[in-house]
């Protein structure tokens, strides 16, 4: 396993991308704080800027290379011939990218900071109280801890979607429509009036997790659930999805 992590990380670290995303990701917060307006202070500190939006496109870019290139180029097999087994080869990768979404979300906090005493936004007091009667500083806390939750939702939708696909631009495409459009079609889903009950625990429901817990009170119509409710749903997908990638990872004839 030590073998398998230090081969992913190596191949990481060299990819130009890795250390231009951390800067694209702090062009967009800034366009974001021009863009929505002086007086949103408090919503832009929750949101560090609108950075989960930014994040999951990221990590999507990211994450659908690490599978589907070595398909295309026939890389994997180096991998799983110097590997143990093939769980080692997917559960580094899964391990690597789980990292760097950790590092982006503790890189959008840290940009927050910064942005807060720039003059984009009307400054507001960390202690002020804002959504769930908790502190601001508290509600980005949280925010960021629930989006990364649902990142790696996403993360693990990509990896399965990677090993089932092989195509790098199909499976980046479908992740795209699934992140963007999957909330307008769970929405339709559950507009229709019947099975209700069951359809809101739907995967693409899920999607909604990050955007409702700082607009609760608009994407509760939509999803149906509370947000203790998408958490556990999230994670019971986040299982789901892990194992059913590795499933056809592990089922695949190199």
């Amino acid at each position: 396993m030590k073998f398998s992590l230090y081969q992913e990380f190596y191949k990481f670290v060299h990819r130009k991308l890795t250390w231009i995303a951390p800067l694209i990701l702090l062009l967009l917060m800034i366009i974001t704080g021009y863009s929505i307006g002086y007086h949103q202070g408090k919503l832009l500190t929750m949101t560090c800027y609108n950075s989960p939006d930014w994040i999951v496109l990221i990590l999507i870019i990211v994450g659908s290379t690490m599978f589907s290139m070595e398909f295309q180029n026939n890389a994997i097999l180096t991998l799983i011939y110097k590997s143990k087994s093939k769980i080692q080869v997917y559960l580094a990768k899964y391990v690597i990218i789980f990292g760097y979404n950790l590092i982006l979300h503790g890189l959008a906090i840290l940009y927050t900071v910064v942005l807060r005493y720039a003059t984009l936004n009307s400054r507001v007091s960390w202690s002020t109280i804002y959504r769930y009667q908790q502190p601001l500083w508290q509600n980005m806390l949280l925010t960021s801890l629930v989006d990364l939750l649902a990142t790696t939702l996403i993360i693990t939708l990509v990896f399965l979607l990677s090993c089932l696909i092989e195509n790098n631009a199909v499976v980046t495409t479908l992740s795209f429509l699934i992140v963007f459009m999957g909330q307008a079609v769970s929405a339709s889903l559950l507009n229709l009036g019947r099975f209700t009950a069951i359809l809101k625990w739907n995967p693409l429901n899920m999607t909604n997790l990050t955007r409702q817990y700082y607009n609760y009170v608009t994407y509760f119509q939509t999803s149906h659930l509370l947000n203790s409710q998408l958490v556990v749903g999230a994670l019971l997908y986040i299982v789901i999805f892990f194992i059913l990638g590795y499933q056809i990872f592990r089922s695949k004839r190199f």
